[in-house]
């Protein structure tokens, strides 16, 4: 934590170094203190607040459709070598399709709405999950798995005492990782189509020539989305505390 802490600082005095002495222009760059004073006013603007909101909102219901919808079909591909195999070129030609290359569409289906947003959100933040379901599931012990039926458990009692505790360390890792993706996509989303958030007005702030508010703005962006891994982080930490990787990591 510490070293974490010593290294923002010095980015922030590097920064501040390369803009004051005239290596980088200010008006390319501005000092970081300029930017850091406007970051703190801006949170105490209520409209700030609201794109944050904004943003947020889309990321959340986003990421929630794509983790349903990828679990779900994860689930069910896996658990089938026919369908395993069937889908598997599909798959691999689907993922990895841009999801910028798709706001044509967003934009000709929903215009600047919200929707648009979740377009993207969902297509890219749903290969991640699916990915990791699928994994989990063919990384079942084929072993256990037939103990499981000479026991006599039923289909859903081996989901849930054989399947569902191996698949569900790659189901939190895609769930962090389409997080991250959710949120890249929310803001780019916001900042080209036009969708209200925080990408517009760092938009906005570019196309009124206001450079120090860009730069706060993109801090800001930076900001939640440390939060969100870490947030994601602790909670793989807590759903995952009985496994061996997570285990290992704490007793580190």
């Amino acid at each position: 934590m510490a070293l974490g802490l010593a290294g923002i600082a010095g980015l922030l005095l590097v920064w501040e170094l390369v803009t004051r002495t005239g290596i980088i222009d200010p008006r390319f760059l501005p000092p970081a203190s300029e930017v850091l004073v406007r970051f703190a006013s801006m949170l105490r603007d209520l409209q700030f607040w609201r794109e944050v909101g904004e943003t947020m909102t889309s990321w959340a219901i986003g990421l929630a459709i794509a983790v349903v919808a990828g679990t779900i079909a994860g689930f069910a591909i896996g658990s089938s070598r026919f369908l395993e195999r069937a889908t598997r070129s599909t798959i691999e030609f689907l993922r990895p399709i841009p999801s910028v290359a798709l706001i044509p569409l967003a934009v000709l289906l929903f215009g600047t709405k919200m929707q648009s947003s979740l377009l993207l959100i969902v297509y890219a933040s749903f290969w991640q999950v699916l990915i990791q379901v699928i994994y989990g599931t063919l990384d079942v012990d084929p072993v256990a798995n037939e103990t499981a039926r000479s026991y006599r458990l039923g289909r859903l009692q081996r989901i849930r005492h054989v399947v569902w505790p191996t698949t569900l360390p790659y189901l939190i890792t895609g769930i962090r990782l389409a997080a991250s993706v959710a949120l890249i996509l929310a803001i780019t989303a916001e900042l080209i189509i036009g969708t209200p958030g925080l990408g517009k007005a760092i938009s906005d702030s570019q196309s009124g020539g206001d450079v120090v508010g860009v730069y706060a703005y993109i801090l800001a962006t930076g900001l939640i989305g440390v939060l969100v891994n870490l947030v994601a982080r602790l909670v793989e930490r807590r759903t995952l505390a009985w496994h061996t990787s997570i285990r290992s990591e704490l007793a580190l």
